[in-house]
């Protein structure tokens, strides 16, 4: 049996590409060094049409999704954004408008594949709002009907057990059992579990640490979301309230200690494509 059969898979998703020039850069960089399996596009951003073009190369490694936007200031700026706090109330009473819901994901579809020039990989979200009632239900609907067999995999933002803190119970709490639920009777694959949740604090040293011990704890098919950047901003973009944390991401995971890191938790990185969509 080939050794690489005994690895557990895992996919390593890098979110917000497109946010600024050093996310992107950073996404691209690591994808180049085989430290990446998957990333996520905020397509409102006006980055998108271009910093598209460099993920072309990638094509064959490298799943590229949708994140799903509804909180960034990009979102606001479109006419549809509020706060994780608004987004998060509006959620927890009543939901979201479905039909106008379903307008603001069709057109961030429309932008994705106007410059990825093929359907996402994947659908996750920006501060996980595709769980959020009102916004999974019709999310489920466009994903079955505008995608037919080849069906992009949804992302569930739910802790794997032994790993489940306030922030992330909050987070499974929005919506993850239910998009679970009307993913399966849609017959759209979703995965198992989320990892890689943490409060963005420390230095690249916690951060290490942190990765050992999402790396060694996460079952087969985990997803472990991150965030890398150079820690440049655009000038004309929002502050980035994680900048710091991104540099620190993106300083481990292109480093040896990342790969020395894989090994020891006899891991191996994949798309979510060839776990949950085969």
């Amino acid at each position: 049996m080939n050794a690489a059969q005994n690895l557990k898979p895992l996919v390593l998703c890098a979110d917000d590409y497109a946010q600024e020039a050093g996310v992107s850069h950073a996404i691209v960089q690591l994808a180049r060094q085989g430290r990446l399996s998957a990333t996520s596009a905020m397509v409102l951003s006006p980055r998108w049409p271009q910093d598209a073009a460099p993920l072309a190369e990638l094509r064959e490694r490298l799943d590229v999704g949708l994140h799903l936007d509804w909180t960034s200031p990009y979102a606001q700026a479109a006419g549809h954004g509020l706060t994780l706090a608004r987004a998060m109330r509006r959620a927890w009473l009543g939901g979201f408008e479905r039909s106008g819901a379903r307008t603001v994901i069709e057109r961030q579809f429309d932008l994705f594949e106007a410059h990825w020039q093929a359907a996402p990989d994947h659908v996750d979200g920006h501060q996980h709002v595709q769980q959020f009632a009102g916004i999974r239900e019709p999310l489920v609907e466009l994903l079955a009907r505008r995608y037919g067999a080849k069906k992009p995999w949804l992302r569930l933002s739910r802790a794997p057990a032994g790993q489940r803190d306030l922030k992330s119970r909050v987070m499974a709490c929005m919506g993850a059992n239910a998009l679970e639920s009307r993913a399966f009777h849609a017959g759209l694959p979703s995965t198992a579990g989320l990892s890689g949740i943490y409060n963005f604090s420390g230095d690249q040293a916690a951060y290490a640490r942190r990765m050992a011990g999402w790396l060694s704890a996460s079952p087969a098919g985990t997803v472990l979301m991150c965030h890398p950047g150079t820690g440049e901003t655009d000038a004309a973009a929002p502050p980035d309230p994680i900048a710091d944390a991104r540099a620190h991401e993106w300083a481990h995971l292109g480093s040896a200690l990342f790969t020395e890191q894989l090994t020891r938790a006899q891991a191996t990185l994949v798309r979510g494509s060839a776990l949950f969509t085969a």
